[in-house]
C-alpha cells in the first residue's frame, strides 16, 4: 500500500475503494447475521421480485449457487418462491415480511456506514465523486444491486 496522503491512480483507487466498501459491507452483514451474498440478495429484492434467471445475472451467480442461496434464505423465512404471473413454469423470488424488515434495516445501516467512508469530503467533492462513480457504473452497465437513497 502507498504512503498516507499519497495520490492514487485510477486502478489503485478503484481497487482499494472496492476493498474498503466490501469490508464495510461484510461487517454490516455479520452484524445482521447474514452472509455477504444473503445481504446482496435481500438488497436486490427490495426493489421488486426477481425471476431466478434475472436474479442470477444480477448477482453474478451460477444457477446452482443461486439455488443454494435462495434455499437457505427460504429456510430462514426471508424470501419465498412464488409462481411467475407471466410464465407458469417459472418462479419469482419475493421478500417475506421478515425479510423486508431485515433488508430495510440492513440496507439503512450499510448505507450509513458506506456514506461515512466519504465523511472527510466537502459537499462539492462528494457531488463530484458521485458523478464520476455514476459515469463509471453506467458506462460499464453495472446492474442495480444497491439503490441510491443516502441523504446527506
Amino acid at each position: 500500500m502507498g504512503k498516507h496522503g499519497e495520490d492514487l491512480g485510477v486502478v489503485a483507487g478503484l481497487v482499494r475503494a472496492s476493498f474498503l466498501v466490501n469490508a464495510v459491507y461484510a461487517e454490516s452483514a455479520r452484524e445482521y447475521g447474514l452472509t455477504v451474498q444473503q445481504g446482496q440478495l435481500l438488497c436486490v429484492l427490495m426493489s421488486r421480485p426477481y425471476g431466478m434467471g434475472d436474479l442470477g445475472a444480477t448477482l453474478g451467480l451460477e444457477k446452482s449457487s443461486l439455488t443454494g442461496l435462495v434455499d437457505r434464505a427460504v429456510r430462514r423465512e426471508l424470501v419465498r418462491r412464488e409462481p411467475d404471473p407471466d410464465d407458469r413454469r417459472a418462479v419469482q423470488v419475493v421478500l417475506t415480511e421478515d425479510g423486508r424488515d431485515l433488508a430495510e434495516d440492513f440496507y439503512a445501516a450499510t448505507c450509513r456506514r458506506v456514506d461515512e467512508l466519504a465523511a472527510g469530503l466537502a459537499g462539492p467533492e462528494r457531488d463530484r465523486l458521485a458523478a464520476l462513480l455514476g459515469q463509471v457504473v453506467r458506462e460499464n452497465e453495472v446492474p442495480t444491486v444497491f439503490l441510491d437513497t443516502v441523504q446527506r
